[in-house]
């Protein structure tokens, strides 16, 4: 009977740890962007956004829309909380076409959108955000929790950052989150390591680049996130990651590595600004900060990267290029 009994056990572990490893995450999807003929790479990058137009959204929107324009950007990135406060109550909740479509109408940015979920997202039906059927509303909607785009001279990474926030599973304060799909936590995002370390290892793109909701490094209201700084920094350094992209700082800025090339950007500045609220300004590595409202560029050739932030009013606030060819880097005001 004991027998009997451990073998039954032994067999809902397997079982168990089989449905995990299917269910929770399998390889990296990848997706393809065609690369232009004159070997160049141009997208914007914005994060936090989502509100329905104001906070000055949509002044932000129509100036993301005049750059485009004139950069002639191939797709858009969002950093993450695309809907606040607490994302979507469902596939068909208003807030996506009030706070997305009707917002985002300028004719340079019906262009492929790539999302990665945030916090706030997570609130709501997180489920929802990753439906097909939000791409049959907008097609420029694609939106999964980890993924690669591979741009032929780049290769984008994109990470789910919140369920390695452990205050979000043991100090929620009072919130709910949708965590179908990704629990348990250590399980999840363990698995997630693993294929991104695995991606990087095996690419041989140009440049690297990972984008999460959540900085690493920060001056901004969060401040740095130690599980990304314990957990995921090491695999960026070791791999050979030229910048990481994110949100959640309702800010501009960029923070230099100590130990490496890495370049961490945060644009989470799409609507709502936190004025004033900051941390850490006198840290060595701070390149540039903003907190104020805006989005940032990326240009890519081959051999050079131009960064490039601007304000609500579309001025430049703060531009930063490298040559890897002739391994030299410069910033710019």
């Amino acid at each position: 009977m004991a027998s009997l009994c451990n073998k039954t056990m032994v067999l809902c572990l397997w079982l168990t740890i089989n449905f995990l490893s299917t269910t929770i995450s399998s390889e990296l999807q990848r997706f393809e962007h065609p690369i232009r003929g004159d070997q160049t790479l141009k997208f914007l990058v914005i994060g936090d956004w989502g509100r329905n137009g104001a906070f000055n959204q949509s002044e932000v929107a129509f100036q993301m829309g005049r750059i485009g324009e004139e950069l002639d950007i191939d797709f858009v990135v969002s950093t993450g909380d695309n809907f606040y406060d607490n994302g979507l109550k469902g596939e068909h909740d208003p807030a996506f076409i009030d706070s997305f479509t009707n917002v985002y109408t300028a004719k340079s940015l019906q262009k492929q959108w790539y999302i990665v979920l945030g916090n706030h997202d997570y609130r709501g039906d997180a489920v929802a955000q990753l439906s097909p059927a939000l791409r049959k509303i907008d097609s420029r909607w694609l939106c999964l929790r980890s993924f690669i785009l591979n741009a032929e001279i780049a290769e984008l990474f994109f990470v789910d950052t919140s369920p390695f926030v452990k205050d979000y599973f043991t100090i929620p304060n009072e919130h709910t989150y949708d965590w179908r799909g990704v629990s348990p936590a250590n399980t999840y995002t363990g698995i997630v390591l693993k294929e991104l370390e695995s991606a990087l290892r095996d690419s041989t793109a140009k440049w690297k680049i990972v984008v999460g909701h959540h900085a690493i490094r920060s001056v901004g209201h969060h401040g740095d996130t130690e599980e990304l700084v314990q957990r995921l920094l090491p695999i960026l350094r070791a791999n050979n990651v030229d910048l990481y992209v994110n949100g959640h700082d309702h800010c501009l800025e960029q923070i230099g590595d100590n130990e490496s090339p890495i370049q961490f950007l945060t644009s989470g500045a799409g609507s709502k600004a936190w004025r004033g609220d900051l941390k850490g300004m006198n840290r060595k590595d701070l390149e540039f900060f903003y907190d104020g409202q805006g989005f940032m560029s990326v240009q890519l050739t081959r051999s050079d990267v131009e960064i490039v932030f601007y304000d609500v009013f579309g001025k430049v606030l703060h531009k930063w290029a490298m040559s890897k060819q002739l391994n030299t880097l410069h910033s710019v005001m």
